[in-house]
């Protein structure tokens, strides 16, 4: 590889010749800051909080001027600091300040930045100020446009990162905001709510909509017994919000906190992910001995289903008819424990913690309300949960590790993977091979269909036959590889897609990290290490091992894809509309 010398505060740095400033300067360990800049989606040099000062005097943009052999280059001169002082001053004077009660207050990059700069003043603010408007349409997320900083990763991540590309830039100059064609509220589009614009958005802009009152209501409410149920990948980010490093594992102090917190059972999503497996594992065992459609393609991710529904219709047919273990486990809670515990189903809530605001919208999908009753009435995010935790005032990082209970959270390793991608499809196979072949097997990582590449293929010998299975994450990444299945390229027994890259450990409900974060570190492989480590020490690594969900099938469900299964456990899909407007 050819490199270059360039010198960045008096310090000779060698790097990759094509390498820009930015990527020179962070290789000498030179912190240059950032807004708008994420790697590789948004290189722009939009925000121009990233300058730096060459030795000729020209000021330049360090995340997208190339990096030249015997360059001198300054990121902290007087008249730099000054620059980016007035470009926050600029910003500020556009931006409707209430941090107090900002939902990113403490952890914004823009206010940061302005605390690192001693950026006191009101200069600038009593100009004129671009109109906005609050969107709240969507089920899962509200827009405040008044504290947009036209930094365009939002917009970035979801043509790129998704191949959704629902919001952009309207009008020019001064009138600049980030909106939907036409003026639509996002509602009214193909938004998969995903959330991923959310987890990049540096300011307040873009936030979750928030249903913590609703859950302390409940709580509060003497006729109401609250039950709470949390995804695998929620273990593996909630500590950040407590100033742990990323991907450690919580699941102690987690259940210790909601325990805490007032609910009357603390109960694991993982319980469902077994059950899930269990189901789909019989679908798909069925699928292939009765040639039925193939590939069947996972259900688990309600972004994934929406951008299904909307984009790739005619592949409704592949979807898995088992809901999200989110759903199972809501549709079991208010039937099995409802009846075991003689409870009324009208007088549970049942609340789920989840890494995806996606879920906000399936809580409200037609066909799930399996019971009479929504399955799931409450879900937050991991956000969500940080802020109720912190608002009880609960010493989180002080709390024992304490178990979940039972029945509903007993749970093997297969689930707990769920949260990071490929993990559904290993979960899978774990269980279909061991039912198909009549034997255990004790090498249950299968390493082929790990790690966080967007788009991932094995082939799995299994009875006799050479099953073909890929794994996708991201829409983007899914929109590829169904591509690829419809034009005759590729040929597969099972895909599994997760509409979040990396899986739920990046979901849009997780932790948000800044972008100087998000550049450096692979939070996804990060969070996911610490899924397999709980994986490793389980006493229970396959599905069908799960005590608990024996115990289910023979009390009261059957079998797997038994009528009162199918009743209870699965669902069903439609063809969307892009939008009112026809295209």
């Amino acid at each position: 590889m050819e490199t270059i010398k360039l010198k960045i505060d008096g310090i000779e740095v060698e790097c990759p010749k094509g390498s820009t400033i930015l990527e020179a300067a962070r290789l000498a360990n030179i912190e240059i800051p950032t807004l708008c800049f994420l790697k590789e989606i948004n290189e722009i040099g939009a925000c121009r909080i990233c300058v730096v000062e060459l030795k000729n005097g020209k000021i330049v943009t360090s995340c997208v001027f190339p990096a030249e052999n015997g360059m001198e280059v300054f990121t902290k001169s007087p008249r730099i600091l000054e620059y980016r002082k007035k470009t926050l001053q600029l910003l500020l004077s556009n931006h409707r300040r209430e941090c107090l009660s900002c939902v990113r207050s403490g952890h914004c990059e823009l206010q940061e930045l302005c605390q690192e700069l001693g950026v006191e003043d009101e200069k600038f603010y009593d100009g004129v100020k671009t109109p906005s408007e609050i969107d709240d349409s969507a089920p899962h997320m509200i827009r405040d446009n008044s504290k947009c900083i036209l930094c365009r990763r939002c917009i970035a991540v979801c043509e790129h990162n998704q191949g959704v590309g629902v919001i952009g830039a309207n009008e020019r100059g001064f009138k600049t905001f980030i909106g939907s064609a036409f003026d639509m509220g996002l509602g009214e589009t193909s938004c998969i709510s995903c959330g991923q614009c959310i987890a990049v958005c540096p300011t307040g802009a873009l936030r979750e909509k928030d249903f913590t009152d609703k859950v302390f209501a409940a709580i509060a409410d003497p006729d109401k017994y609250v039950v709470v149920q949390t995804a695998p990948a929620v273990r593996a980010g909630l500590g950040e919000e407590f100033g742990l490093p990323i991907g450690t594992d919580v699941e102690g102090k987690m259940a210790a906190a909601l325990r805490r917190l007032g609910f009357d059972k603390v109960f694991d999503t993982d319980f469902s992910a077994d059950l899930t497996i269990m189901e789909e594992g019989t679908e798909f065992i069925e699928r292939v001995q009765n040639g039925g459609v193939l590939p069947l393609i996972t259900s688990c991710s309600p972004g994934w289903i929406k951008f299904c529904e909307y984009y790739y219709p005619e592949f409704i047919p592949n979807l898995s008819s088992c809901k999200s273990p989110q759903q199972m486990f809501g549709a079991v809670t208010k039937s099995y424990f409802a009846e075991k515990m003689g409870i009324d189903k009208e007088k549970i809530v049942c609340v789920s913690v989840m890494p995806c605001t996606a879920k906000k919208f399936e809580i409200n999908r037609d066909d799930e309300a399996a019971n009479g009753v929504p399955d799931v009435d409450i879900s937050i995010t991991t956000r969500e949960l940080a802020r109720m935790i912190k608002k009880a005032r609960i010493n989180f990082l002080g709390l024992p590790d304490e178990g979940f209970d039972d029945p509903l959270g007993e749970s093997t390793g297969a689930a707990v993977i769920f949260g990071a991608t490929g993990g559904v499809m290993e979960a899978a196979l774990r269980t279909v091979r061991e039912i198909l072949e009549g034997k255990s097997f004790d090498e249950v990582d299968y390493e082929a269909v790990r790690g966080v590449e967007g788009i991932k293929e094995a082939t799995i010998p299994v009875a006799g036959i050479d099953v073909k299975v890929a794994v996708a994450s991201g829409t983007a990444n899914a929109r590829k590889l169904l591509d690829m299945v419809k034009s005759g390229e590729k040929s597969y027994h099972f895909i599994e897609i997760m509409g979040c890259p990396g899986g739920c450990v990046n979901g849009g409900g997780q932790p948000q990290q800044p972008g100087w974060v998000r550049n450096n570190v692979d939070i996804r492989a990060l969070r996911a290490k610490a899924l397999y480590s709980n994986d490793a020490a389980k006493t229970f690594r396959k599905s069908h091992e799960n005590p608990a969900i024996t115990k289910i099938y023979a009390e009261y469900l059957g079998k797997p894809g038994s009528e009162k299964a199918h009743h209870l456990l699965h669902t069903s899909y439609i063809a969307r509309k892009i939008n009112n407007y026809g295209f």
